[in-house]
């Protein structure tokens, strides 16, 4: 079998003859056939069905020719290992059953049995190890993220309760972060020995703070998990999430490989943000993806222009896929990346001597 590294040589930042593409929430509600699937079985019962979960998550890279693949998961499931009662709400999220409000309900947080409570979900990373022909991605939800779900018992605009929590009990918070990060750190983990061959880590959220708070109550426990696990031989990608890129110059010692970055602000400015030291990815504004054709080529080109000004670019969205996105949309924009950006890399490519 023939392996595409194209989007793993990206993210070290090395030469590739294109620009990887992938898209975040790529297997989903846009197709379908998983609108059919989804008829039959929710996002857990699929989960918690390795063959189902891996052909689930084999079917945009079969359909769009994307450079990568995403585990079929979601950010919730390793919450359960601690403990965690949860549901996932059909047009809600995220729902707790009883939310994280005390020094108690933090304390009753078990530590995470990986192997034990989430075997199905190494299952599946196996399964696709052994069928993949482009890299798999898996993934986790970073701390502050998951902890808004916990404590705001469901998806907020807000996050009062959460934000409430950490400047009254910050002693409660860094406890909280410490189980979150501890739970990330061994999920990651066991994703890579089971065959993932890259992971990201979703801060979706986190724009919500300032940089200063960010820095304080979020920051170390970032620090740490990408340290704790820099011996892994992966690429490493953090996302912090939408209205992310006050963030970004606090990030410039963070032991990742690729900082993914919204649509507000641009490759150019998130590259000098970050100090350079990063591959990038992202950051097409998704509802885009609803425009003319024309337009929506013509913004990828100028994504594809300044990404490729120096090796480590993949392309992406600033956010994830939405229901109403278009499969045939979604496909020839896959085509057109690969195209365009080969094109102008060889354009621009030195001559032979």
């Amino acid at each position: 079998m023939t392996y595409n590294d194209t989007f793993i040589r990206a993210c070290r930042q090395q030469n590739t003859e294109y620009t990887p593409v992938w898209y975040m929430r790529q297997a989903g509600r846009y197709d379908p056939d998983y609108r059919t699937i989804k008829e039959k079985y929710s996002l857990l019962e699929i989960c918690r069905q390795p063959e189902l979960a891996a052909e689930v998550t084999l079917m945009p890279v079969r359909k769009l020719g994307v450079d990568a693949a995403i585990l079929y998961s979601d950010i919730m499931n390793p919450v359960a290992s601690l403990g965690v009662d949860f549901d996932i709400v059909k047009n809600i999220g995220p729902v707790i059953e009883n939310p994280i409000r005390s020094a108690s309900d933090v304390d009753r947080l078990k530590p995470i049995d990986v192997e034990g409570d989430l075997g199905h979900i190494l299952e599946t990373i196996a399964i696709l190890d052994k069928e993949l022909d482009v890299p798999l991605i898996t993934f986790a939800g970073a701390p502050f993220t998951i902890a808004s779900y916990l404590i705001e018992g469901r998806p907020s605009k807000t996050y009062h309760r959460t934000k409430e929590l950490m400047f009254s009990q910050p002693q409660v918070w860094e406890k909280l972060m410490e189980k979150l990060g501890d739970m990330v750190i061994a999920y990651l983990r066991a994703h890579v020995a089971s065959g993932g061959k890259a992971f990201q880590l979703f801060d979706s959220w986190v724009g919500a703070l300032a940089p200063r708070d960010f820095g304080q109550y979020v920051l170390p426990t970032i620090t740490r998990i990408f340290a704790e696990l820099s011996d892994l031989e992966v690429p490493k990608i953090y996302f912090p999430g939408v209205s992310s890129g006050e963030l970004l110059p606090s990030l410039t010692k963070l032991q990742a490989d690729v900082i993914g970055l919204d649509w507000r602000v641009s490759i150019t400015e998130g590259r000098r943000r970050l100090g350079g030291g990063y591959a990038v990815q992202g950051n097409l504004d998704p509802y885009l993806l609803t425009a003319p054709m024309d337009m929506l080529k013509a913004r990828a080109k100028e994504l594809i222009d300044e990404g490729i000004t120096q090796p480590g670019y993949i392309f992406n969205l600033g956010h994830g896929l939405f229901p109403e996105a278009s499969l045939d949309t979604l496909k020839e924009l896959t085509d057109y990346v690969h195209e365009y950006s080969a094109a102008a890399m060889k354009q621009a490519a030195p001559p032979l001597a």
